[in-house]
């Protein structure tokens, strides 16, 4: 049977296609964003490897880990331009924050739940308690915690 190094040494190609695929399967099951370069950056790799640039291990590795800090750097100065004062595609809980949520359990001593993008959270009111059914809008978000009000 044929060991690892030694597919490597007959086609890096499918070593480094293999690293790219794992990687950007796992960035798919995540949705980090912090895989996808790296995914990307393997696959140029292997490319260049199936074109017949061997520069040996040390050397695609040093190739796989330039490109892949360039990438990231530059990817995440486009998405500060594209973006400059959202909130972080990735973090959801900010995201809540402006949106109106519907309440499902009523308000008792301030504290009750709400619907909002798919689940269920915990809230607590400012101002007047709603009653069930009725929209609110979220103000705050503290953990798993909404800050809600009713909207003005």
């Amino acid at each position: 049977m044929m060991s690892l190094a030694d597919l490597y040494v007959a086609q890096p190609f499918w070593i480094w296609l293999a690293i790219g695929v794992l990687l950007l399967a796992v960035e798919a099951m995540f949705s980090t964003e912090w895989l996808l370069w790296p995914a990307v950056s393997a696959g140029v790799v292997a490319v260049m490897t199936a074109a017949g640039v061997r520069l040996g291990l040390p050397g695609e590795v040093a190739v796989f880990a330039v490109l892949t800090v360039i990438a990231t750097l530059l990817s995440r100065r486009l998405i500060s331009k594209a973006n400059p004062d959202g909130p972080d595609i990735n973090d959801r809980d900010s995201r809540l924050v402006g949106q109106r949520a519907r309440v499902v359990e009523t308000f008792v001593s301030g504290r009750g739940r709400v619907f909002i993008s798919g689940a269920e959270w915990p809230a607590e009111i400012v101002g007047e308690a709603p009653v069930e059914g009725q929209d609110v809008v979220v103000i705050r978000v503290n953990g798993s915690l909404l800050t809600v009000q009713s909207p003005v």
